[in-house]
């Protein structure tokens, strides 16, 4: 890949690598403990798609050449897991996100681990259900991996006082917080200064940011009943790792998820691209002849929590084999 220079030495593979790799173990069997007790199915979705395997910035997607179609690496299984809901209540999956990231930083990989989550629920009990997965991925790294935690820098105390002390600020408010040290104004896109900035303010604690402007989300987040110019959705922001879960309200009809999708500026870029509305075919499609139900979801960055609970500042080691446009393996 042009550009990319190749050091297959960039980190040791050694005793570090290691209690990485446990730690990122422990916080997995946690999520899945969970989802085990509250009647979750795991499912397993495509990791080759069209632009429904999209994110918001559909700028960060891998294309690919697919026997003469356009095609693309997965970033997100949300619209597989959605399809699902009426029959299973509970899904979730577990697997790779390849995202684009065209810097080189000390907070994005191109490869990282993300566990979704989509659910029969509205908007607060998608939070409470936030809380309680990631609440149990620390305390259970914390009660099988704490020694890890503590030798590469973390402290297992703390990752435990954090787990039981989630706090919560609206976006305005967050903008009203923000605007005098840091020039925000509303509508902008919050960055990694400005969540540091809140989750300091919350005493250290993770803190979810909710009800953003429509603008600058996907375009099925549900828009507010008091105000369609938000939408009921949220990130959860850590200490060090910054945003660790996106998450969100879906819309769930079939007029307002095509409405949405025609009036997003997602759409504009994908066209733009040589994309369009029919790369969403089959997900409109279902929803049209078998509906669907009120429902939530999010993305867990697994990476971003290992940040915060080994206190690494940088992202490329908080996983025993880091991808990123500086490094191929």
């Amino acid at each position: 890949m042009e550009g990319v220079t190749v050091q297959k030495t960039m980190w040791k593979y050694d005793e570090r690598a290691a209690r990485v790799a446990r730690v990122e173990s422990a916080m997995l069997e946690g999520a899945r403990n969970h989802f085990s007790r509250e009647g979750y199915t795991e499912i397993t979705v495509p990791h080759i798609t069209k632009a429904t395997g999209a994110c918001e910035n559909i700028d960060t997607l891998f294309p690919l050449d697919y026997f003469g179609e356009r095609a693309y690496l997965c970033q997100t299984g949300q619209l597989y897991l959605e399809t699902l809901i009426p029959k299973l209540g509970k899904t979730f999956t577990t697997g790779p996100s390849f995202r684009a990231e065209p810097d080189v930083d000390n907070r994005h990989l191109t490869e990282f681990t993300l566990l979704e989550i989509e659910l029969e629920t509205d908007f607060n009990g998608l939070l409470t259900e936030i809380e309680k997965t990631v609440r149990r991925m620390l305390l259970n790294t914390v009660d099988k991996a704490g020694e890890d935690i503590s030798a590469l820098g973390g402290k297992p105390e703390w990752v435990e006082e954090c787990a039981r002390n989630f706090q919560r600020i609206e976006y305005g408010d967050a903008v009203n917080l923000l605007e005098k040290p840091f020039g925000v104004k509303w509508g902008d896109d919050l960055k990694s200064r400005h969540e540091q900035y809140i989750v300091e303010k919350n005493n250290g604690y993770p803190t979810f940011i909710t009800h953003f402007p429509k603008a600058i989300k996907f375009f099925n987040m549900r828009e507010n009943a008091e105000n369609a110019e938000i939408v009921n959705s949220a990130d959860l922001i850590v200490n060090i790792g910054g945003e660790c879960v996106g998450a969100a309200e879906r819309e769930f009809t079939y007029e307002n998820v095509r409405r949405r999708l025609l009036e997003s500026p997602m759409l504009k870029r994908l066209e733009s691209k040589g994309g369009g509305i029919g790369d969403f075919e089959w997900y409109l499609e279902n929803m049209r002849e078998h509906g669907s139900v009120p429902h939530a979801g999010c993305g867990i960055g697994l990476n971003r929590i290992t940040q915060f609970m080994i206190g690494e500042a940088d992202i490329r080691r908080s996983t025993p084999f880091a991808i990123n446009r500086a490094t191929v393996i």
